[in-house]
């Protein structure tokens, strides 16, 4: 007998043909696809380790031959963009906010007491995981179930009450570089004839700048050639806690074709707005400060 995560266990009588059990399989001990499996059981949503007997067996569903599935979470990253993997909502929040905090599927899988193999299967496929499952995993992650099923998406985050004991404080500059990371979502604030405006950027750090995408006639393409104003952030809901870095300089528009083929070249993402954003905008900094709250 030989399966892969997905297959189904199916545990029927060999004489009546009479179907008693059926499961997902979201583990494979072996990597030649023999037993003992992992599996979800339909009627109980629980997962339990299997030995099939002889009266079972694995109904398969399409997958990639063996020598082209991904093993490591480094090969799941490199797997080409037409493999038809579809990772369900909660898969794609957990496998982000893993990375956020540069945890690797082992030590989230221990933190949390999910098998490493249903983690994986998790972060790569369709799933519904057990209330078990996701309180344990919200636990690992400092966060909760309702943010990891996408509940109160589309409203600002921070409705969470203050924690205990908040403190305000300051963030050095190294802990403000490590911050900002090498890319992101921030926010360029541009003078218009209106008053000041604040938008949200694609942004890359560039040799210690800050470098964004845009068209031009657009907002954020108006803070080229001012001293500007730029901020990220992150706010956790679940502990009450967030910080925010600000950086300030002279802002200028990109005109090297050299230089902006290389940052188009080496852009992590493309804009989330779409559409066709050529110019470059750089700043560089003068000055970068950053606070984050505390609780006890």
């Amino acid at each position: 007998m030989r399966a892969h995560i997905g297959d189904q266990l199916v545990v029927e009588s060999p004489s009546t043909g009479a179907v008693r059990r059926d499961g997902e399989i979201v583990g494979v001990a072996h990597e030649d696809g023999t037993p003992p499996y992992e599996v979800r059981w339909a009627d109980t949503n629980e997962v339990t380790l299997v030995f099939p007997g002889p009266d079972a067996h694995v109904q398969h569903f399409s997958h990639q031959p063996e020598a082209e599935r991904p093993r490591t979470e480094a090969a799941v990253s490199d797997r080409p963009s037409h493999w038809p993997l579809d990772p369900g909502d909660v898969g794609r929040r957990v496998a982000h906010e893993r990375r956020r905090q540069r945890l690797t599927r082992a030590e989230l899988a221990e933190r949390s007491g999910v098998s490493a193999s249903y983690l994986a299967y998790l972060e790569e496929r369709p799933a519904n995981p057990t209330s078990d499952t996701l309180n344990g995993l919200a636990g690992a992650l400092g966060t909760t179930v309702r943010q990891l099923r996408g509940g109160g998406i589309d409203l600002p985050p921070g409705d969470a009450e203050a924690g205990y004991h908040p403190r305000l404080l300051e963030l050095d500059p190294e802990e403000c570089r490590a911050r900002l990371s090498t890319h992101g979502v921030g926010r360029v604030a541009v003078t218009t004839a209106d008053g000041l405006a604040v938008v949200p950027v694609n942004y890359e750090v560039v040799d210690g700048a800050i470098a964004y995408r845009t068209a031009p006639g657009t907002l954020p393409a108006a803070a080229a050639g001012t001293d500007a104003t730029f901020e990220v952030d992150h706010i956790d809901d679940a502990m009450s806690q967030g910080w925010s870095v600000l950086v300030r300089g002279p802002a200028r528009a990109v005109t090297d074709p050299e230089a902006v083929r290389r940052l188009t070249k080496e852009a992590h993402s493309k804009p989330w707005a779409g559409g066709e954003r050529q110019l470059w905008v750089l700043i560089e900094p003068r000055r970068v400060t950053g606070r984050r709250i505390q609780t006890d």
